[in-house]
């Protein structure tokens, strides 16, 4: 009964929130600010996540592969594939969920043990309006746009550690990341990346909206809005994976 509680609760919280979605005027000032938090704030460690996945799979790809009978430039095609399809999408959503969620669920659950929310809403505010729709929304545009920072550096990360350790050079990586590369690719690694804005930010602001508890409170739904992002990433990458591959 608990878990049916939260899921009409969860589901009302996202219809008002896609009610409120034409009261522009609300929420522009604040989204305009949540674009800058979720993704200018984000870029530092969504390159550094992209370089070091890139060029840890490079490594342990060229490990695997040590057969003379395979093409050097497979580790390439292997890296530049994987990362696009998968990892770039999937290990920076799950960073994020831990910098981005966290830090939304602490936001809205301090606002409103602290009755700030009330507040908005006894001045005629439209709470759901003016504190969630521009965070989801900007899940939703700025996931994509790191998507595709983490793609180019991990790719970038992947080239320079096999020069580095000399493992493949340059024209063999390219070579191989072009030959079997698909523009459907790209197009699936965007679908996730959008589909992970909306449940990591969605879940973050479910979790804060409906804190209660005070301190302690807010603590727990941060926690909670963390875990459950990454879970339910996880759960989606499966069943995209499922329905799109």
């Amino acid at each position: 009964m608990k878990g049916l509680n939260e899921l009409g609760k969860y589901s009302t919280l996202l219809y008002q929130a896609l009610r409120s979605s034409t009261e522009i005027k609300t929420y522009r000032k604040n989204l305009v600010s949540e674009l800058v938090k979720v993704g200018v704030d984000s870029l530092g460690i969504i390159m550094l996540t992209g370089v070091f996945t890139g060029a840890v799979l490079t490594i342990q790809t060229a490990y695997q592969l040590q057969l003379s009978f395979i093409p050097i430039s497979t580790i390439g095609s292997i890296v530049s594939e994987s990362i696009l399809i998968e990892l770039a999408a999937v290990i920076s959503s799950l960073v994020l969920a831990g910098k981005v969620g966290a830090r939304i669920a602490t936001e809205l659950g301090s606002m409103k043990v602290s009755e700030q929310i009330d507040a908005l809403e006894s001045m005629g505010f439209n709470s759901v309006s003016f504190l969630v729709v521009p965070r989801v929304l900007a899940g939703l545009m700025m996931f994509p746009v790191l998507y595709v920072v983490a793609s180019v550096f991990g790719i970038g990360g992947g080239l320079i550690a096999g020069m580095l350790t000399g493992v493949i050079p340059a024209s063999e990586f390219i070579k191989g990341a072009q030959l079997y590369f698909e523009p459907w690719i790209v197009l699936f690694g965007f679908v996730k990346s959008i589909v992970f804005g909306f449940v990591i930010t969605s879940v973050a602001c479910y979790k804060g909206y409906y804190t209660s508890g005070g301190a302690e409170g807010v603590g727990k739904s941060t926690t909670q809005a963390t875990v459950l992002g990454c879970m339910y990433v996880l759960l989606a990458d499966f069943l995209l994976a499922t329905l799109l591959l």
